[in-house]
């Protein structure tokens, strides 16, 4: 009898590993799928392990420029931070690993996929939704969520032993006792000794940057370009160093951002399965873009078009946080964010700094700023006068509420 076809997403460690020889021992055919999306592997290791366990198959999709372009760019255009703090480095590589998962069960003709994250954390979701979403008919094996593979395994010391059993290869170490996520836009550190809130985590932990402190005492000073919202360039004004290809532009501000000590983050989120879990965070590059797409948006978008796209940027990030990229009200949002972006083009000019971005200057050709208007020293086409009617327009409604509190004796929340 032909076996079923499962399209395991496998990382090489040791979870996977152990899922990967479980589904076999339930007389699965595992096709071993491995999304290179920037992190610190060596694939051919983790492919060889895979086929020794048992994969009859192993993919090893490269991802890095779309996950830039299709996903990061994207999420920075929209200024999408979670809870105000967290730049959403593991929830956007979420969706782009999932859809290529689902494409390649499609070639394989294979009905069923699997992961191996845990049942309290949010990249089930993020994963499980977006399968759902680009395959509906397809089934989902969750082992995390499943009784019988929760009885046998209880915890680490259990998977440690199933690997020893079945010999699968596992670099047990205790130099790492905490969970880490890599990918091109950052490092998440987590669990372990980390979940204790007030455990401080030392700069040993920290892998794509320095600790402020510890950054070079000089300056490095650059200039990022903008096109309808998105970095089309980036000079190193210390080198004359350009990067326009979107990949090596994205690295090397990871590279510059890194060693200058930019984007380090220690926060407690809240996940969305309502758990309150404490990361540790290394973003270096994207916290570089956002802080000039941010600057460029200040002198090339409209007032009310900023204020309506910001009441977005919380909604937008929190669908991302959530899992929810591939649904109609991310088609809603990311149009409107597009249109957004139209106009936003130009340069801006930037210090880095033992962990700071100094802005030094925009300039834009869709610049809506006006030097002369908004001169003290030049009129400029603004006549002072009209100002008094302004304000006595936006007063009329603030005059007559007060002139109520007073008749009914209230008190005001201020006192006058």
């Amino acid at each position: 009898m032909k076996k079923e076809k499962v399209i395991l997403a496998y990382s090489g460690g040791l979870d996977t590993s152990v899922i990967l020889k479980w589904l076999i021992e339930k007389n699965y055919e595992v096709i071993a799928y491995v999304a290179d999306v920037g992190q610190d592997d060596d694939f051919e290791a983790v492919k060889g392990k895979a086929l020794k366990i048992g994969a009859s198959k192993v993919y090893i999709e490269d991802l890095k420029e779309e996950l830039v372009t299709d996903y990061i760019f994207p999420a920075i255009k929209g200024n999408a931070i979670y809870e105000n703090r967290y730049m959403l480095g593991t929830a956007v590589a979420r969706p782009l690993i999932s859809k290529r998962q689902i494409q390649i069960a499609r070639e394989e003709d294979a009905n069923i996929v699997s992961h191996g994250s845990t049942g309290k954390g949010n990249d089930q979701v993020r994963f499980e939704l977006a399968y759902y979403a680009l395959q509906p008919g397809i089934f989902v094996y969750a082992p995390w969520k499943d009784e019988e593979f929760l009885k046998k395994f209880k915890g680490r010391t259990d998977m440690l032993n199933y690997a020893e059993e079945k010999n699968i290869p596992v670099k047990a170490s205790l130099k790492k006792p905490y969970s880490e996520d890599d990918n091109l836009m950052h490092i998440s550190h987590e669990a372990g000794i980390l979940e204790d809130p007030a455990y401080k985590a030392d700069k040993e932990i920290l892998t794509k940057m320095v600790i402020p402190q510890d950054a070079p005492d000089k300056e490095t000073k650059i200039e990022i370009h903008f096109k309808d919202g998105i970095p089309v360039k980036v000079v190193n004004k210390e080198d004359q160093t350009e990067k326009t290809n979107p990949l090596e532009l994205f690295t090397y501000l990871n590279e510059l951002g890194g060693k200058n000590g930019i984007g380090l983050l220690d926060m407690v989120e809240n996940r969305f399965v309502g758990i309150k879990s404490r990361g540790v965070y290394e973003t270096p590059g994207a916290a570089i873009l956002y802080l000039a797409h941010m600057d460029i948006e200040g002198i090339a978008m409209d007032r009310e078009v900023m204020r309506l796209r910001n009441m977005l940027s919380p909604k937008f990030a929190e669908l991302i946080y959530y899992g929810f990229w591939f649904s109609p009200e991310m088609d809603f949002l990311m149009a409107a964010i597009n249109k957004s972006q139209e106009y936003i083009d130009g340069v801006v000019y930037l210090t880095l700094y033992k962990g700071n971005i100094l802005v030094d200057g925009r300039e834009s050709p869709s610049s809506l700023y006006d030097k002369d208007l908004s001169s003290m020293d030049i009129e400029g086409g603004f006549d002072q006068k009209d100002s008094q009617g302004f304000i006595k327009i936006n007063a009329v409604r603030l005059m007559a509420h007060n002139a109520i509190v007073r008749e009914k004796g209230g008190n005001h929340i201020y006192s006058y």
